[in-house]
């Protein structure tokens, strides 16, 4: 069994804005992490590496440079027997879960990020993931992360909610 804690869209460092306690206590405390893009800076990146277990990532539209040079625009990790899609942009929201279903066929989910807006959703062959942003909201109505249980290739999200 794997535990995935899920976060996107954190955009740090920004004046005193930090993640909220319960998100780094769930980061410390899973088999991976993943985040969905919008780091903004290298520099949490690396906050977000000490933190212990394992980051995978793509970037975002709105990470600096460094970053878009070593993260992957869209990629796929292993967690629990389950491959996991992964990307920032998920493009127009018509067809969005058909046109991710279709992007990662193979996939027993796809995270994805730059709405700010949750979403668990399962679509024909997968769960169509977004964790929201644990540091702004935007028009989301709370501050969120996902964590995974992922046994046997079986993906079991839920939704954090932080505020």
């Amino acid at each position: 069994m794997a535990r995935v804690a899920v976060i996107s869209d954190t955009h740090l460092p920004r004046g005193t804005r930090a993640l909220p306690d319960e998100c780094v206590r769930l980061l410390r405390g899973a088999d991976l992490i993943l985040h969905g893009g919008d780091f903004v800076t290298e520099t949490f990146l690396h906050e977000l590496r000490a933190l212990g277990p394992p980051v995978e990532a793509v970037y975002g539209n709105m990470d600096e440079p460094g970053l878009k040079a070593a993260l992957p625009r869209e990629h796929v990790v292993e967690a629990g027997g389950a491959r996991i899609g992964m990307v920032h942009i998920p493009g127009p929201r018509a067809g969005r879960e058909a046109r991710l279903a279709a992007r990662f066929p193979d996939c027993e989910a796809v995270v994805y990020g730059h709405t700010h807006v949750p979403q668990v959703e399962r679509f024909q062959h997968l769960w169509i993931l977004n964790p929201g942003s644990p540091t702004e909201r935007r028009g989301a109505p709370v501050h969120a992360m996902l964590v995974l249980t992922v046994r046997r290739g079986r993906v079991t999200p839920e939704l954090v909610r932080l505020s």
